[in-house]
């Protein structure tokens, strides 16, 4: 058995391995996750200029002692959301969706805008603007810990959201909402007449062949290689790898890889998934007021980097188990940075988390 802070170097193609010297500061980061910030275990995955890059510290499964597998799956929470605005963008695309159109139009009756004067939009969904409540405000973790075998409908989620005032008119302000997102959703399977999951797989994931990442639906487990996942539960870790994922339906249900989350935002910026005019929707971006100087688009963020001149574009995911943060540059440099603890890692491991993907960025 192995036991203790593992540490990896290696190149995933076989291209050669980046020198030492280039990401040591993205090593530095990526150890102090585990041995200082409490994170169980953390993974970086780079691709750039010199090929495929990963940096791994810490423990991927407490029981066996087994290091932070190396381009293992997980969940990856609101990395969700810009597969589901790519696929919301494609419809508008092809015409079969007015991003400026009420909600309404495509769900009538779901959010009671027949006869408001200013209804959500497709738009306010997609950029987080709609002042819908955040079904999770109103769901406590220790709930969807407690029966996380459960199924839920998407309909239960938002009729759980809309029980409670809304926060504000649509388009007055930013507000993040995974209600939001779980509505785009039953959007796109009411004007395809397929799933979410299906189109996403569809026009997605098999023409980029991103063969790690799935919409499970019910499926509790992850395939193939993959950490465990842990949640902070007091003094002790509870492992929370298996669960039912549509708890977050829509919004942070997928399951993918560090390589497949690089190659898909890669594509994106590129211009690879969506039409000139859909690609400039998505990067017109709103300030969120959040201190990291985040702007949001549609299903896509904006950051500054830190450490460099610059900026990124990527989003983070949260998911009982895991925590990611994705981000590429618009000239071809992609990081993934992964840890294997959610909830319960404290302020010091967040900093630490979006330190990685500056680190690997600016290098």
């Amino acid at each position: 058995m192995l036991s203790g802070a593992l540490a990896l170097t290696v190149a995933l193609t076989g291209q050669p391995a980046v020198a030492d010297s280039e990401y040591a500061e993205l090593r530095q980061v990526v150890r102090r996750l585990t041995a200082q910030d409490g994170a169980v275990g953390a993974q970086a995955v780079v691709d750039g200029r010199h090929g495929r890059t990963a940096v791994a510290e810490g423990v991927g499964d407490l029981r066996t002692g087994a290091p932070m597998p190396r381009g293992g799956r997980f969940r990856i929470g609101s990395l969700t959301k810009p597969f589901v605005a790519t696929v919301v963008l494609q419809l508008v695309g092809e015409g079969k969706v007015d991003l400026d159109a009420p909600v309404e139009d495509y769900l009538p009756g779901l959010l009671g805008d027949g006869a408001a004067e200013k209804p959500v939009t497709v738009r306010h969904l997609l950029q987080q603007t709609s002042g819908l409540p955040d079904v999770l405000d109103h769901l406590p973790p220790s709930e969807l810990i407690n029966d996380r075998f459960r199924h839920w409908e998407p309909r239960e989620l938002v009729e759980i959201a809309l029980s409670h005032p809304r926060l504000f008119e649509p388009g007055a302000r930013w507000d993040y909402s995974n209600t939001n997102y779980t509505l785009a959703a039953m959007l796109i399977e009411r004007v395809t007449g397929r799933t979410y999951g299906e189109e996403i797989h569809r026009r997605i994931l098999k023409p980029l062949r991103l063969t790690d990442t799935s919409v499970p639906g019910d499926r509790t487990g992850i395939p193939g290689r993959h950490p465990r996942g842990y949640v902070r539960t007091g003094t002790q870790l509870l492992d929370l790898t298996e669960l039912n994922p549509t708890m977050a339906a829509g919004s942070g249900d997928m399951i993918s890889s560090a390589r497949d989350l690089n190659r898909f935002l890669a594509a994106l910026l590129r211009g690879g998934l969506l039409r000139p005019a859909q690609q400039r929707e998505m990067m017109t971006t709103r300030p969120t007021g959040n201190e990291s100087g985040a702007e949001y688009g549609l299903g896509l963020q904006k950051f500054p980097l830190k450490g460099c001149d610059g900026e990124f574009w990527g989003h983070g995911g949260d998911m009982l188990g895991f925590t990611a943060r994705s981000g590429a540059t618009v000239d071809g440099r992609q990081v993934t940075v992964m840890v294997n603890l959610n909830p319960g890692g404290t302020r010091a491991q967040k900093d630490d988390h979006e330190a990685a993907v500056s680190a690997a960025l600016c290098a």
